[in-house]
């Protein structure tokens, strides 16, 4: 009789169990206890696995609790006040002082502490955990240029249900705009949103999900995709360097001839941001945008390039650089080394050998050939890569390989011609990015001295995550997960970036001088009326003026400017 007794009691043990577990964990002291074994217990977990795996820690214990770090100071202002949220970067503008005015999402948002903050696992989820695929499609336009190659625009496009719901959003936001403007833009049409995919192509899951956000906000959005990269062919062999904008500016020009009176932005991911600052600076004032911003930008290509990366995403971009070379190999044959690309092992090896293999072809053809191949070159009768030499005229110094490192990275250095960039740019970056070099070497100067570049800086958010916290309350009132579709504080803030940056400059247009009036040039840093000149693009979406009627506090800003203005300078 006492052995069914003692099997059931045995059998109920589990039970108890689980019931007294219970029990205790009804008291706030025993949960919070068991809150922080469980966290403690994954931690060191994770800890193995990152030793494992070869990636850097975290080891900043604020990641991985509730706790913030020590404030900072904000040098936005120069006022020397603490700051615990992201620091905003930049000169003391009219502008910066209206963004930290009415940009809501830059007041210290709550990113996610640990484990969803932790850098590396946003890094791999903003790259791989994929979002709204029901919900997105993209039609395809395949664009010539000028020199026989192809670039790729994906056109946002939702399905049947995401069309509607996102129809009827815009329409709302539409009614509630002042004059049936479009998210404080200049125009009741749409503005149009360009992203641009990091260097090695593909649409990301972190992409997917801004495109998305975009949508549902009234945007036309379109991603622009390189040659030779996201299933687009390649038509020539040649690739696209890490700074050479002369594609998208083909791109760009395109865009903007259909949809001419739409205010037109752009987005860069991680590297993506070379070829965009590059645009910015050598088209300077003649750009069709009028406002960018960059996620996780690469600032310093050449010190990308030479940081060492952790394996594990080396590897990852190293195969997606090989894959794209390895479907075209036997057409590369001819012009580079690529066995020897196909085995490099790191970054900066591969792009060297792409595109600085003047001495390797040396090498590799005879003497002979290669003096009658200049010869042929200086003649004009032969002509690099099998370009026209019209079209090798066209493109300069870029149709030929570079001579060597430094010098590649004299022409493709995202930052070179900066001093040309004549509208907002808008940087994200966070300390603690697994993909980029240290922050400590950002080109603070850059942002401090140049009115046009602001960077937020946080210190977590990994490489494009920024994810933030599940259930924050914002400024509008409503919860993080209806603010922050997929939680991105990066994509809330970059769109109330353009909304902001549009009614600043609609105001400047508004109290400023009369658009019809004469537009004034600079040169040699004198600004002087002539008619000697050709006539120069005038659009009304794009010009920057100062205002006539300033508060006091505006005037205090414009003496911190000094000479400077909003008006467009058209240098090119």
């Amino acid at each position: 009789m006492a052995l069914p007794v003692w099997d059931c009691l045995f059998c109920l043990l589990p039970l108890l169990l689980l019931l007294l577990l219970s029990l205790a964990l009804r008291r706030p002291r025993v949960r919070c206890w068991t809150r922080l074994a469980v966290k403690a217990a994954a931690w060191r977990l994770w800890v193995i696995i990152c030793l494992t795996l070869e990636l850097p820690l975290d080891r900043n214990t604020s990641t991985w609790t509730n706790e913030t770090r020590s404030p900072g100071v904000d040098i936005s202002s120069g006022s020397g006040q603490a700051s615990v949220g992201p620091r905003l970067i930049c000169k003391p503008t009219a502008l910066a002082k209206y963004l930290l005015r009415h940009c809501g999402s830059l007041a210290k948002p709550r990113l996610a502490s640990w484990p969803g903050g932790d850098p590396h696992l946003q890094t791999l989820s903003s790259l791989l955990c994929e979002q709204h695929r029901d919900t997105l499609q993209f039609t395809r336009d395949n664009l010539l240029l000028r020199d026989g190659g192809i670039v790729a625009l994906d056109w946002a496009v939702g399905t049947r249900l995401g069309e509607v719901g996102g129809r009827k959003r815009w329409e709302g936001r539409r009614e509630h705009q002042p004059g049936g403007k479009a998210l404080g833009c200049f125009t009741a049409t749409p503005p149009v949103l360009l992203l641009i995919p990091e260097s090695w192509g593909g649409v990301t899951p972190h992409l997917k999900v801004l495109c998305h956000r975009a949508m549902c906000q009234g945007f036309y959005v379109v991603v622009f995709h390189s040659r030779g990269t996201a299933g687009c062919p390649l038509t020539t062999a040649r690739l696209a360097e890490f700074g050479d904008p002369a594609d998208l500016e083909q791109a760009v020009a395109y865009v903007h001839s259909r949809h001419p009176s739409s205010v037109m932005v752009a987005v860069s991911e991680g590297s993506g941001s070379g070829i965009l600052l590059s645009y910015l600076g050598e088209c300077g004032s003649s750009s069709h945008l009028t406002a960018a911003a960059a996620i996780s930008p690469v600032l310093q290509g050449q010190l990308w390039f030479e940081t060492v990366m952790p394996p594990l995403y080396r590897r990852g971009v190293l195969f997606q650089r090989k894959l794209q070379l390895s479907r075209y190999a036997s057409s590369f044959r001819e012009v580079l080394d690529v066995d020897r690309a196909l085995r490099c092992s790191s970054l900066r090896d591969l792009e060297e050998t792409l595109f600085c293999s003047s001495a390797q072809l040396q090498q590799r053809a005879p003497r002979s050939s290669i003096s009658s191949l200049n010869s042929g070159l200086s003649s004009g009768s032969h002509s690099p890569q099998g370009l026209a030499p019209s079209v090798a005229w066209a493109l300069g110094e870029r149709a030929y390989p570079a001579k060597d490192w430094d010098n590649y990275w004299e022409r493709n250095e995202p930052l070179r011609d900066a001093d040309e960039v004549a509208l907002p740019v808008l940087c994200i970056c966070s300390r603690d990015d697994p993909l980029l070099p240290p922050a400590s070497t950002l080109p603070l100067p850059l942002f401090q001295s140049n009115p046009y570049f602001l960077l937020v800086l946080t210190d977590r958010g990994g490489h494009c995550g920024f994810t933030l916290e599940d259930r924050e309350e914002t400024e509008g009132g409503r919860t993080g997960n209806e603010e922050a579709e997929g939680g991105k504080w990066s994509h809330i803030a970059v769109l109330e970036y353009f909304r902001v940056v549009a009614d600043f400059l609609k105001g400047e247009e508004r109290n400023g001088v009369n658009l019809d009036a004469p537009l004034e040039y600079s040169q040699a840093g004198q600004r002087s009326r002539t008619s000697n000149v050709a006539p120069v693009r005038r659009r009304r979406a794009n010009m920057m003026r100062r205002q006539r009627l300033q508060t006091p506090e505006e005037s205090s800003v414009d003496a911190e400017e000094g000479s400077f203005t909003w008006r467009r300078s058209y240098t090119r």
